[in-house]
């Protein structure tokens, strides 16, 4: 059993099983409230599914592509817990859940998956498809772009307001079952954030 945790776009938490599926899930669409929700959530998929934390096997974290600020609370509180429960960190692409439910659901040809990035842009994913056990195959990206510059314009495209944790857990056990690799543990930032340091203190003159 997984516990999957996302911020890349929205927040959202879910507790998985490979055999039992998606035990629970919950989703915050509004995506400047990552910090103020995403420890209440994880508390309440626990709380849900019965699931003691001692009977997870590991701990997912969409890894986006996401903007910098909202990304990086679910990665951290995904690596904290991880490390409090002494559980293995699973890196997983954000983008890949959102194709995976549409394919789950039936759908069958190339895919443009697109995310708010902020900043009047978008994050993009392009798939081609899925393979024979279902997962989604990547074309191209992930990438950023303005709205009007996004590539593979012939292709479907599909604007995710969050991801879903329940399908990005699911994504992890069905890799595991195949032997199949994970992503790398990096955040898909993309771009710089949006705060930058100080260049230190300001010469005052009198």
């Amino acid at each position: 059993m997984l516990l999957a945790i996302d911020t890349s776009a929205g927040t959202s938490t879910a507790v998985v099983d490979r055999d039992g599926g998606v035990l629970a899930e919950r989703i915050e669409t509004d995506s400047m409230r990552h910090a103020e929700v995403v420890g209440e959530l994880i508390r309440a998929m626990l709380d849900e599914s019965g699931i003691p934390v001692s009977a997870l096997s590991g701990v997912v974290a969409g890894m986006g592509p996401g903007p910098f600020t909202g990304l990086r609370v679910g990665i951290a509180a995904a690596k904290a817990f991880a490390f409090g429960a002494g559980k293995p960190l699973v890196p997983v692409v954000s983008h890949d859940a959102v194709a995976y439910e549409r394919y789950a659901d039936g759908d069958t040809g190339p895919l443009l998956v697109v995310t708010d990035a902020r900043r009047r842009e978008r994050y993009w994913t392009a798939y081609s498809g899925a393979d024979e056990l279902g997962l989604p195959v990547r074309l191209d990206g992930p990438g950023l772009a303005r709205p009007d510059d996004l590539p593979h314009p012939e292709v479907e495209r599909l604007e995710a307001w969050a991801v879903p944790a329940g399908r990005l857990g699911m994504l992890a056990e069905l890799r595991y079952a195949n032997g199949l690799p994970f992503d790398a543990d990096e955040p898909l930032y993309l771009r710089s954030p949006d705060v930058t340091l100080s260049a230190g203190p300001k010469r005052v003159s009198a």
